[in-house]
């Protein structure tokens, strides 16, 4: 374990240099880590039909507060924006309390924890919504993926329907609502979900988007969303609690565009001048590579972004580790690793081996199978020696 409190508002740390690694402590704006590993955000579906977060969840989160920072499940800001089985919302009192539940044991545990904020947009399904509206999304061009799982089991993606103009500053509001429960749960801050081919991505991304008007066409208008986004947030939270996801490498929810290098280096540049928490990349391309150029880099967005880099996908301890070190990152989140080891940070530390990767089979199995029942390794080492 390490030493340090997870949240000492004001208390200056020794300051950073390129000599720290992947285990030394961060001071992130004024809120302490303990160390540089991030947990990933990592839909896991324990929320039930309800998506009401739970003690199961609370559980699962506690166990792996030896990280630096937790990063919630995407999770949803309204009705609309569903588009996953049995994932949690942040839209009604009683998700609140109920995240209210998990951030309490996670701050018991000694960690901070964000936020993460969702709309799936056109990687969703008619099922998922009342009255079977159509999924809504910049333009009305399908996903192209071989099915999409809904509350009636696998089916083809629809073709959704494209917003008007007037109905973008209404899911703006969404996300400002969400983030203001957020507040209220307790949670340290949030983190806005722009990757992966979902809203706020499929805006952005040339690929997705064919609008015509303020929203539409050139890159300073696809930046739009995300960037009302991002003003409506920081009027419920300092901007230093208000963390971005982007993957600009992706091909995950059928994305990858042309103009992908433009597009993000914008963004990036754009968003500096917010003075936000930090930005979270995909820059690792074991999530898929739409290679339609080179890779974008860390160093990439170092030199748009400026501020705190978390980057994302496919490190292991020493490529993490050496990151950081070199100043390409100043945070690095896992993903998979933290499903089956919740002490990653102690394995790390000790150098002990990791639990063999969870089945897919379990890691949507809606119960503690393969979620809360992965042992730590001193608990192996102790049965053991019996």
């Amino acid at each position: 374990m390490f030493p340090g409190t997870y949240h000492e508002k004001g208390k200056a740390m020794t300051k950073i240099s390129h000599e720290d690694g992947l285990l030394d402590p961060f001071d992130l704006h004024g809120l302490s880590l303990k160390n540089r590993v991030v947990m990933s955000p990592l839909t896991r579906g324990r929320a039930g039909k309800e998506r009401l977060p739970n003690s199961l969840m609370a559980e699962y989160y506690a166990q792996r507060a030896s990280a630096g920072l937790i990063v919630t499940e995407a999770t949803a800001i309204s009705d609309q924006a569903l588009g996953w089985l049995n994932s949690p919302g942040i839209y009604s009192d009683e998700q609140t309390k109920g995240w209210k539940r998990v951030v309490d044991a996670v701050h018991e545990a000694g960690a901070p924890i964000f936020l993460q904020l969702w709309h799936c947009g056109r990687a969703s399904h008619s099922s998922f919504h009342r009255n079977r509206e159509l999924p809504v999304a910049p333009s009305a061009l399908r996903l192209n993926g071989d099915y999409i799982l809904t509350p009636e089991g696998k089916r083809p993606y629809e073709t959704p329907r494209a917003l008007d103009t007037d109905e973008v500053p209404s899911i703006v509001e969404d996300y400002r609502l969400a983030a203001a429960r957020a507040r209220d749960a307790g949670f340290d801050g949030v983190e806005i979900h722009a990757a992966n081919g979902y809203l706020i991505d499929q805006f952005l991304q040339s690929k997705t988007n064919t609008r015509a008007d303020r929203y539409g066409g050139s890159v300073e208008n696809r930046y739009r969303f995300l960037d009302e986004i991002v003003r409506a947030l920081v009027t419920v939270w300092p901007s230093r609690r208000v963390g971005v996801h982007l993957s600009p490498n992706g091909t995950f929810n059928d994305m990858g565009s042309p103009d992908y290098r433009e597009t993000f280096l914008f963004a990036a540049k754009e968003l500096r001048t917010y003075d936000l928490a930090y930005l979270h990349v995909v820059d690792g391309l074991a999530f898929g590579f739409h290679e339609l150029g080179p890779a974008m880099t860390l160093s990439d967005f170092r030199e748009a972004f400026g501020g705190h880099l978390m980057g994302n996908c496919g490190y292991t301890q020493e490529t993490a580790d050496a990151a950081v070190r070199s100043g390409r990152a100043d945070l690095i989140s896992f993903g998979r690793p933290y499903l089956s080891n919740p002490d990653l940070v102690e394995r790390f530390a000790n150098s002990w081996p990791l639990n063999p990767p969870a089945d897919t089979k379990v890691w949507y199995s809606f119960d503690k199978v393969g979620y809360t029942d992965f042992p730590r390794y001193e608990e192996m080492a102790e049965r053991a020696a019996r």
